[in-house]
């Protein structure tokens, strides 16, 4: 355990080292920035070390392991506790173990998905913090609402009005996932597409503020935080390579 504390501890402190960085070259303050340790395939040792390094924002890409961490820690950081992300894709059969457990869901991609997460969210008498998923990448492999061009973005705006009629759901902002590249800077167009989303959207939808902005992970989180990112999603970088 000894080890994977120290690992974790210097490679968190590279991460916070690169996340001041550009937060200075932006003009914004390190505050602004919420890192989110992404957690699939770790350990729970390597999960209880990202905690003793004083990280409290977790993150899942599946609902299964999601909830089995939660259970496995369960009692563990009562006095402060861990606020978990769900950031991948949720199917309308998990929907129900996820509004019970995740504290913020970072992928909501559809209305039909929308519709079922305030279902069981009135169910459970809760408010669920969600991020709207926009695919402004235009890659077929990528979840989220159609926004890679002015008429989709458009069209989902149309949709995204229904969000304001489901009480149950709290919007924050926007996710999305850039293409996996080679150079950071190729990465940019995307990031910058989804802050100019963020834009419109606050004009034309005000039910919200959208103030939020999930994008950015360990190969371009430093571009993500330049174009405004407000989390990023961070696995490899802090817990090395996944198993």
């Amino acid at each position: 355990m000894r080890s994977i504390c120290d690992t974790v501890a210097r490679n968190l402190a590279q991460v916070e080292e690169r996340i001041v960085a550009a937060c200075e070259r932006s003009g914004r303050s390190r505050e602004a920035v919420t890192l989110v340790a992404v957690t699939k395939t770790c350990t729970l040792d390597q999960v209880r070390a990202a905690y003793d390094c004083g990280l409290r924002d977790v993150g899942e890409n599946r609902p299964e392991e999601l909830l089995l961490r939660i259970e496995a820690l369960a009692g563990a950081y009562d006095d402060d506790p861990l606020r978990w992300h769900m950031i991948g894709h949720v199917q309308g059969r998990k929907v129900p173990g996820v509004v019970a457990a995740a504290d913020v869901l970072h992928s909501l991609d559809s209305l039909r998905l929308a519709q079922r997460l305030q279902r069981f969210a009135q169910e459970g008498e809760r408010k669920l913090p969600v991020m709207v998923q926009l695919n402004v990448s235009g890659e077929a492999s990528k979840e989220g609402w159609p926004a890679w061009s002015d008429e989709l973005l458009d069209e989902t705006i149309s949709l995204l009005a229904g969000l304001e009629h489901m009480p149950h759901l709290v919007v924050l902002g926007l996710m999305t996932l850039a293409p996996y590249v080679a150079d950071p800077e190729q990465a940019r167009p995307v990031f910058r597409r989804l802050r100019q989303a963020q834009a419109l959207i606050q004009q034309r939808l005000p039910f919200a503020a959208w103030s939020e902005l999930s994008m950015g992970m360990t190969n371009d989180y430093e571009v993500a935080i330049e174009e405004g990112a407000t989390m990023i999603r961070i696995g490899r970088a802090i817990f090395g390579e996944r198993r």
